[in-house]
């Protein structure tokens, strides 16, 4: 494959890789990114010596911020071909099913698709200090659309998914292991031992034996494919009523997807902007 242009591949050895993101100014997913960690999990596959990937964020304050909305182009295929599944969806459902452990070390912000990538790995370890993980979209006028809403319950519970996915607001580090959004939380200068100890531990293992408990937990745990494609569905839906695009345009003008403050505090930020059904305007 080429040179990823989103993120850095490092092969540690033949059995551990690391995946980097590195997508300026705030690691935004995009079709780019999407495609090329395809790639990425096609090499491991046939590799067939890949045990473990880890994934983590060669910038401090973002994991990765969330799903670049500015792809209006993106927006008229998705309305033009509904019968497609979002690429996003699928590397998702993709992800989930890996023949390998994969693992989130997740230091800044990880918001709306940057949260559902995280949840789309087997585990999930946190800096307390400095990890930021949510699902704003509510505050957007639009339903999250990679998954949370099939996936969140398994981990945190029905009442607090709907406190998640209803109350749009970040969760730190110490939060989400509370709620078992992520596996465990640790200390900033604790977390990239604590990973690096144990993915080197898990890929020292048998190959086949990695394999079949991945295949036997995705049997318990693992809801059907649909859901999925449903709520991107609904999420593209939304992107084109007039409530998302208010609330859109009027991030975009203060500075969304940019390094700016409204970046480092959306959740507080979208509720400036709330669409009026009756005004057609915001508060």
């Amino acid at each position: 494959m080429a040179s990823p242009t989103r993120f850095t591949l490092t092969e540690h050895s033949p059995t551990l890789w690391r995946v980097t993101f590195d997508n300026p100014p705030v690691n935004l997913i995009d079709s780019t990114m999407t495609s090329e960690l395809d790639e990425v999990f096609t090499r491991a596959e046939k590799s067939d010596r890949v045990a473990v990937i880890v994934f983590d964020s060669a910038d401090p304050e973002f994991f990765i911020a969330h799903y670049d909305l500015s792809a209006k182009d993106e927006l008229d295929h998705v309305l033009a071909h509904p019968e497609e599944v979002h690429p996003y969806t699928a590397l998702l459902t993709r992800l989930t099913k890996l023949p390998f452990a994969t693992i989130s070390s997740i230091r800044g912000i990880a918001r709306g698709a940057g949260s559902e990538f995280l949840l789309a790995t087997d585990m999930r370890f946190a800096s307390l200090e400095k990890a930021v993980i949510g699902q704003f979209e509510i505050g957007m006028s639009a339903i999250a659309g990679g998954g949370p809403a099939t996936r969140l319950p398994g981990l945190v519970g029905r009442g607090r998914t709907f406190e998640i996915l209803y109350g749009g607001l970040d969760l730190d580090g110490a939060r989400a292991e509370q709620y078992g959004y992520v596996n465990r939380s640790f200390p900033d200068a604790e977390l990239d031992s604590f990973v690096d100890e144990l993915a080197t531990r898990i890929s020292s293992f048998d190959l086949q034996t990695i394999r079949d408990v991945k295949r036997f937990v995705n049997v318990a745990t693992l809801r059907p494919d649909a859901e999925f494609k449903d709520q991107m569905d609904a999420f593209w839906a939304a992107v084109n009523r007039p409530a998302q695009q208010h609330v859109a345009g009027k991030l975009f003008e203060a500075g969304l997807q940019q390094r700016s403050e409204l970046e480092r505090d959306l959740p507080q930020w979208v509720t400036r902007f709330q669409y009026s059904a009756g005004a057609g305007e915001g508060q």
